[in-house]
């Protein structure tokens, strides 16, 4: 029996199985029924083996045929579906986006029925992931992560700034003491934050005690959750924050000491993609949105009468993790 079966004559045969008929299947595929009928032969010369039994005009399955016929349905309307999905991309967008959970969560996804509402032909795929994307292996054109912008070998390209600040809600801050909140303060953390409390009371040359309440959690989003219920003060960025400070929710805790301001969320992929258009249309549209967010951080920032700090890369704690 040949290895490769005679692959013209499997829309022959998938017909005449399904169908019942020589007749029937020629008619389905407009060709002549003895076109069929040769394919038949030649099909089953080529494996070795009776596909059908004859009986008279009727024709009914083997063994072997039923078999062959079952494989042959699901081969061929995989094959359709593919082409049909080939087709569709001709005529629109698609992107596969990566993005880091809790960024993907509380900044990009409000603002993504803005996108589709100006791209109403695009489909998207969007895959909140901590882990990034490995190019090499995976079907993703963009990545925005979370991290210092070191990725060796990708395009990285600067989208949002973090702001950095502890935040409170007005009941838990009232609790505390005036003149030193966190002194008595439970401390939350985001164990996957480049700038964690340990590094904020380094740079503003705070001395704290061993005696800390503290609990640390696996996102931000479950930080800043915590925050909200009153449970304690939260060092957290205003990239994902900036709404609960904007409806006081949240408030600052030190308005006397400055924001703590760097680059923390950037977009990644390999060199090559920034060609692809839609790469490109993307970029620049989340671009523009990252521009509106800065705009509305800043005028936050002046109405609380906060200050910023510029933290060059080099200065923040070493091997951050980058998956926020």
């Amino acid at each position: 029996m040949s290895r490769v079966p005679n692959l013209n004559a499997m829309p022959f045969f998938e017909a005449v199985a399904r169908r019942g008929g020589v007749s029937r299947a020629a008619e389905e595929l407009s060709v002549s029924p003895s076109a069929v009928s040769q394919q038949i032969k030649l099909l089953e010369q080529q494996l070795g083996v009776k596909l059908f039994r004859r009986n008279g005009r009727l024709l009914s399955l083997t063994l072997e045929g039923e078999m062959l016929a079952q494989t042959a349905g699901t081969a061929l309307r995989m094959l359709a579906d593919a082409q049909a999905n080939l087709g569709r991309t001709r005529t629109a967008h698609r992107l596969n986006l990566r993005v880091s959970p809790s960024f993907g969560v509380r900044w990009l996804g409000p603002r993504l029925a803005g996108f589709l509402a100006e791209f109403p032909d695009w489909d998207l795929r969007v895959d909140a992931a901590p882990d990034p994307t490995d190019f090499n292996r995976e079907v993703m054109d963009l990545d925005i992560r979370y991290g210092t912008g070191d990725w060796p070998g990708l395009y990285a390209r600067p989208l949002v700034q973090d702001q950095v600040l502890p935040l409170a809600s007005p009941a838990y801050l009232t609790s505390l003491p005036a003149d030193d909140p966190l002194s008595a303060a439970r401390l939350i953390d985001s164990a996957r934050a480049l700038c964690q409390w340990d590094y904020w009371f380094l740079h503003n040359g705070i001395v704290t005690g061993t005696n800390r309440k503290t609990v640390l959690m696996d996102r931000s989003s479950m930080a800043l959750q915590l925050a909200l219920d009153g449970v304690g003060v939260v060092l957290e960025s205003l990239a994902l924050a900036s709404a609960e400070l904007a409806s006081g929710q949240l408030v600052p805790v030190t308005p006397n000491l400055p924001v703590l301001q760097f680059p923390a969320y950037w977009a990644l992929c390999p060199d090559r993609f920034v060609k692809r258009r839609p790469v490109r249309l993307f970029l620049d549209w989340v671009e523009a949105q990252a521009t509106n967010h800065a705009t509305e951080v800043e005028g936050l920032l002046t109405a609380h009468g906060l200050t910023t700090t510029l933290i060059e890369p080099g200065s923040r704690i070493s091997n951050p993790p980058l998956n926020e």
